[in-house]
């Protein structure tokens, strides 16, 4: 498991680009038929990919429970958002087996034993982006398909961020403990995404991206609003946003995301803006 711990504002003002993306980008979430983990300390968030080809692969695979959580099994004490970035796949928790499609989501509540991952094609292998966040107390166990999400069309062609907002683990959604996720799709031609800049004081944020085609790129924007930086990220790779930090990002051509939250509360417009003109 990967360990990331907590940075510092002062600190990363002074991080060359090698630092900061050693600090804050995930480079690899996904490798055939295991579980790829990153543990941040910010906010204790986990991110957890898996792309089970020749077999059922569980989630504590090749994980130590009690040496990297103080639990006998990961979701003891934490909750899980799953979702399903590539062919046809299963999820079977406790017994229980949940089939999704691409763009299909799972919300796993805390205190399940035993969560399985499998694909219906290994020509076509299912790919599972998740985040997992403490909790303390016990939800529903919650499938979602695309259609179900909460969708919140934003933004327009004209400043090149005409996007949906796909709310699936979210407060207007279903109950959970502190964990919100969501999926935007960016139109074509589109590039912008969460600008205005905003932060929010009482919750920490990933960004995943994926979608972005071959040759093209996003540029992941962050640090304090008077003082920024960017992370150049490629398909398939993720950026932990500590809650001082803004989180937008600009593509070389449109793309999609997942964002992750996790803090204090689930108030989803508890942030505070930041002006285009007070950016530096």
């Amino acid at each position: 498991m990967d360990i990331r711990y907590s940075a510092n504002q002062k600190d990363f003002k002074r991080y060359t680009t090698e630092e900061t993306r050693a600090e804050f980008l995930i480079e690899k979430v996904f490798a055939d038929d295991e579980i790829v983990a990153t543990y941040s300390h910010v906010d204790r968030m986990v991110v957890f990919g898996c792309k089970p080809v020749n077999e059922a692969v569980p989630l504590d695979k090749g994980i130590d429970c009690m040496k990297n959580f103080g639990t006998n099994y990961v979701l003891e004490r934490r909750e899980l958002g799953i979702f399903n970035l590539g062919g046809e796949g299963s999820v079977e928790v406790d017994g229980e087996t949940y089939n999704l499609a691409f763009k299909d989501c799972l919300y796993v509540t805390k205190g399940h034993k035993s969560v399985v991952f499998k694909s219906k094609d290994k020509a076509n292998p299912a790919k599972f982006y998740m985040i997992s966040a403490p909790a303390h107390k016990v939800c529903k166990t919650t499938f979602l398909s695309i259609a179900d999400a909460q969708k919140k069309p934003v933004g327009d062609n004209s400043t090149a961020n005409k996007r949906v907002i796909n709310q699936f683990i979210h407060p207007d959604v279903l109950e959970t403990c502190q964990l919100s996720m969501g999926l935007t799709e960016l139109d074509p031609g589109n590039v912008w995404n969460t600008m205005p800049a905003h932060t929010h004081e009482r919750r920490s944020e990933i960004y995943y991206y994926f979608n972005i085609a071959e040759n093209q790129a996003v540029f992941h924007m962050m640090g304090e609003g008077d003082e920024t930086r960017h992370i150049l990220v490629q398909n398939d790779q993720a950026v932990i946003s500590p809650s001082w930090s803004i989180h937008a990002g600009c593509g070389t051509a449109n793309y999609t995301f997942i964002w992750a939250m996790c803090g204090e509360n689930l108030t989803f417009d508890d942030m505070d803006h930041i002006a285009i003109s007070d950016l530096r």
